[in-house]
């Protein structure tokens, strides 16, 4: 049976299951984060849409079934996020800075990618986190 896709929610989606991610550096500094895995592709299309904060320590990390170019959007998002762009070797390809609140256009890693990571905010250039940083995460080893 196919999935139906709420494609005009109202609300944020309830907290979702959580693992540790960390981002290792050129500089050899850790950054440690708390992601939320949206699976479904319910969970995926709604992300961080409503949210009204997204706290320095957490994010959400959308895990492709297989590379591919990831476009994103500020649809009823609120706060500006940080979207990293992972390549299959768990590499930051692309970073998309402090993206505008609620604009419709789109956010492309512009190559294809296995993950996309959202942010505070920020978030990236405050932690000087690059291109060719590191990322780890269960989910992105298949876990």
């Amino acid at each position: 049976m196919a999935q139906t896709i709420n494609d005009n929610p109202t609300g944020p989606q309830p907290k979702l299951p959580t693992q540790p991610l960390e981002i290792k550096t050129a500089a050899g500094k850790t950054y440690h984060f708390t992601v939320e895995l949206p699976v479904t592709p319910q969970e995926q299309a709604i992300g961080e849409m409503f949210r009204t904060s997204i706290p320095s320590n957490q994010g959400m990390l959308f895990v492709w079934a297989s590379p591919r170019v990831a476009e994103m959007w500020m649809k009823n998002c609120p706060v500006p996020e940080d979207m990293v762009f992972i390549g299959a070797d768990g590499k930051i390809v692309s970073i998309a800075e402090n993206t505008v609140p609620y604009s419709l256009q789109t956010i492309s890693s512009g190559r294809p990618v296995k993950a996309t990571l959202e942010l505070k905010g920020g978030i990236t250039a405050a932690d000087n986190i690059n291109v060719g940083d590191q990322v780890i995460a269960k989910a992105l080893s298949g876990g």
